[in-house]
């Protein structure tokens, strides 16, 4: 039968192309997807560019109908976190398909199979090699804008899920509020007393230079403090050098703040301000011109996302955070934003919620990672 969907393991070139392809394909017409980089897709596929493989079991899988592509979906077993936490689950990611219940069938089943041959007992998912790639199918709040490494699918993608047997492993929450013309009364008041009374200062950045020699101590600083977070498996040294390469180019240095004790590195915040406009018009490519259209949309935009924060265990709940935050926000009101996007919070992290909400935050948007036993 012509149009039955098979699945199979992409092993040529023409298929690799097929698998960068296809998201552009399904996704044509829709209005708040953000194109990936190509060069970025590509050279997840490649061991010579993406040193997570050297750590993990992976599938690159692709669904057809006949001969043509019309579903993608990895798998993923990470051999350190399998080893460090001693569970055997495996990871579905960068899922892809029409609202067609077969297709996305078709493609988990292909990933429970193929976790189960490798021992496995869970499948949970979407996930990536890291929490730097996107995590979470997008199930509230779509008429607000993705951020950079989230996912941007359709609402029906999670009904489909769901349909193959999954259910909910964790939440995922993103907050938004207003950035008005001042620092809020709270947090001005907090922030000039831990500045006063502490030895926790914020070392702050204007160019790109000042920079770059602190990019890998941020990843690593990462490591550290992310550590007891759901799904976090710790960067080795080729993949922070390769992350800091990735996103360095990206960010605005107005908008990075390392928290130091002394001299010595306790935390970190980043932001930057959402591009989504300048990846739609890029199409996926920054040469020759893509990259103009990026700039472009950070000059323009008055959203700031905020993509990455965290402290040492030992310095919470002392004001580290706080002065951190202040500064970011203060760099914002001076740039002329008007809001900020939290990006994704783990819904138990009540900790970062509660910051959250004490400067007028409320969620705008929820991701899911669904998970589901593997049976023998």
């Amino acid at each position: 039968m012509t149009n039955a969907v098979t699945v199979r393991e992409v092993a040529t070139a023409r298929e690799r192309r097929a698998f960068v392809q296809l998201p552009f394909d399904l996704h044509r017409g829709h209005a708040v997807w953000v194109p990936p980089l190509i060069a970025e897709e590509r050279a997840m596929l490649d061991p010579r560019k993406n040193p997570a493989l050297a750590s993990c079991d992976t599938t690159f899988a692709l669904a057809f109908r006949g001969e043509t592509p019309c579903g993608r979906v990895v798998g993923i077993v990470n051999r350190r976190e399998v080893a460090a936490r001693g569970t055997k689950a495996a990871r579905f990611g960068w899922l892809e398909c029409p609202e067609d219940p077969e297709v996305a069938r078709a493609l988990l089943e292909w990933v429970e199979r193929w976790a189960k041959g490798l021992g496995m007992e869970r499948l949970v998912g979407p996930m990536g090699f890291s929490d730097q790639d996107p995590e979470g199918l997008w199930i509230e709040g779509f008429e607000h804008e993705p951020t950079i490494a989230t996912c941007a699918n359709h609402p029906w993608l999670g009904r489909l899920v769901e349909a193959c047997g999954f259910g909910k492993e964790i939440d995922f929450v993103v907050y938004k509020a207003p950035i008005g013309p001042t620092l809020p009364a709270f947090y001005e008041k907090v922030a000039s007393r831990v500045a006063a009374r502490s030895e926790y200062r914020i070392l702050e950045f204007r160019r790109r230079k000042e920079l770059a020699p602190w990019a890998a101590t941020i990843i690593r600083l990462m490591n550290e403090t992310y550590a007891e977070l759901y799904g976090y498996v710790p960067l080795d040294e080729a993949e922070i050098e390769a992350l800091a390469r990735k996103y360095l180019p990206l960010l605005d240095p107005r908008f990075v703040k390392v928290g130091l004790k002394g001299e010595t590195p306790i935390g970190f915040l980043v932001a930057m301000p959402n591009i989504d406009p300048g990846l739609r018009k890029a199409r996926g490519r920054l040469f020759p011109i893509g990259f103009v259209h990026v700039l472009r949309a950070a000059r323009a935009s008055k959203q700031l996302d905020l993509l990455l924060g965290g402290i040492r265990v030992e310095d919470r709940g002392k004001g580290a955070d706080i002065l951190g935050l202040a500064a970011v926000i203060r760099s914002a009101i001076a740039a002329g934003f008007t809001s900020f996007d939290s990006h994704v919070e783990l819904e138990t992290n009540v900790k970062v919620r509660a910051e959250m909400e004490r400067l007028g935050a409320t969620v705008c948007k929820r991701y899911r990672i669904f998970g589901k036993p593997l049976s023998g």
